[in-house]
């Protein structure tokens, strides 16, 4: 009895498939040929700042603190933190500025700026996402 080749099962890679796409002008590319996603959009009054699947405000009563849980890490929050993360309820965040604003008796630009920096913050490390209304 002679062996017979067993029939491929799976095809072979077809060769118009197998090219690598060049990476156009508008998206960075590094050495290995690897794109970088999309920029994330600027944060404006209409974005709507939340927290992601796997994100959530916590309390530690051993330390009495907020924290912000997320997968693998942990970050204390002090007040002014706290007070940001627990306005962000599905509101735009002109809205949340100006109820902070009106909340605390303090300058709404203060205030706009102060929130921006920390929610962006917490947007380069993935921790809190936007969308458009």
């Amino acid at each position: 009895m002679t062996a017979q080749p067993l029939p491929a099962l799976v095809p072979g890679p077809d060769p118009a498939a197998a090219a690598v796409p060049v990476p156009t002008a508008a998206a960075p590319c590094d050495d290995a040929g690897f794109v970088a996603p999309p920029a994330d959009p600027a944060l404006d009054a209409g974005m709507i700042p939340f927290l992601p699947r796997g994100v959530r405000l916590a309390r530690d009563h051993v330390r009495d603190m907020a924290i912000l849980q997320a997968p693998e890490r942990a970050m204390q929050l002090d007040a002014v933190g706290e007070a940001i993360l627990t306005a962000l309820d599905g509101r735009p965040l002109g809205a949340i500025v100006a109820d902070l604003a009106a909340r605390y008796a303090a300058p709404a630009d203060q205030i706009d700026a102060d929130v921006r920096a920390f929610l962006q913050g917490l947007i380069d490390r993935r921790m809190v996402f936007v969308r458009a209304p």
